[in-house]
């Protein structure tokens, strides 16, 4: 039976992407799991996460999970959300820390922004948005330009590369909502948490082959 592993790291609520997986991909085994052997033995992996960068990061390598999160994002079809979006970068300005650095560039706190009505846009930026494909993808099929996904975040991935950003979000200026580049595919949104369109785009991982 294939297998998805979903990396551990004591940050967020990964029984909530398990379901989604379950629930997108019937007979799959998902295996939520913090050790590195089992997320080396999957087919397929997804990296999640909610929280402050540092801690992440922290809790990552205190688990021993660097290097096995590293080999799988160069190696098999892997998915990071949120968190798993920013940590694959090289650096973060929340708390001043070093990512992973798969991709080149910074991860950035939104500034304070007024609409051209005078209403200033919050941060954290949380709730549904508009997502623009910027490059076609075997994850974006069956999922129309525009669709909306749900948002939780204060800070933003900014590529030094464009050519990685593989969708865009406004919310008072556009910023990266997601990155492609070979086996890897991250986003901002939370798939799990956007109902039919974040089902699809997981359903479209499960099948992916880069």
């Amino acid at each position: 039976m294939s297998t998805v592993a979903i990396i551990d790291y004591g940050m967020g609520n990964l029984h909530s992407v398990a379901k989604a997986i379950e629930h997108a991909a019937p007979g799959l085994r998902v295996d939520v799991t913090a050790d590195p052997a089992r997320v080396a033995a999957a087919e397929r992996v997804v990296f999640p996460g909610q929280g402050a960068m540092p801690d992440c990061m922290r809790e990552l390598d205190a688990r021993g999970l660097r290097a096995a999160v590293l080999d799988a994002a160069a190696t098999k079809p892997f998915l990071g959300i949120c968190i798993g979006l920013q940590m694959l970068f090289g650096h973060s300005g929340e708390g001043d820390v070093p990512g992973l650095n798969a991709f080149e560039g910074k991860v950035a706190r939104f500034p304070e922004r007024m609409s051209e009505a005078g209403l200033r846009f919050k941060v954290p930026h949380m709730g549904w948005n508009e997502v623009w494909q910027r490059q076609p993808h075997p994850l974006w099929e069956g999922i129309p330009d525009g669709d909306r996904f749900y948002f939780v975040h204060s800070y933003c991935v900014r590529p030094d590369d464009f050519a990685v950003t593989a969708a865009e979000t406004d919310y008072g200026g556009c910023f990266t909502s997601a990155v492609a580049q070979a086996n890897i595919f991250a986003v901002q949104f939370h798939p799990e948490k956007s109902a039919g369109a974040g089902l699809r785009l997981l359903s479209n991982f499960i099948r992916w082959a880069p």
